[in-house]
């Protein structure tokens, strides 16, 4: 089963790659055979069906000329200790010291 954000999210993607598509005033027909798909398998592409290949995806993305987007999905993030090296020093805090009784 396919989360309420994940359903909406697909279904962004897919009117994003359907926009880009008609901005370069391709037809689905011919956009389907450059990346190897059928009509009706974009059509589902372009709705953000969850059960299209990621395949797919990617070879609509290269046929958009827009494969390299793909590096921002999943890059290598800072590490927590990277994130705290950064931050001034006049951010952190110590722990004060409490006398116990």
């Amino acid at each position: 089963m396919i989360s309420v954000d994940s359903q909406n999210t697909l279904r962004m993607i897919g009117e994003r790659l359907r926009d880009a598509r008609l901005a370069r005033n391709e037809p689905q027909s011919r956009f389907a055979v450059r990346i190897g798909v059928s009509v009706p398998t974009l059509r589902k592409l372009e709705q953000g069906d969850p059960n299209v290949a990621v395949g797919a995806f990617v070879e609509a993305l290269w046929a958009l000329d827009r494969l390299n987007d793909l590096d921002v999905v999943l890059a290598p993030g800072k590490s927590l200790f990277d994130r705290m090296e950064r931050k001034p020093a006049a951010n952190r805090k110590r722990a004060s010291k409490r006398k116990t009784s």
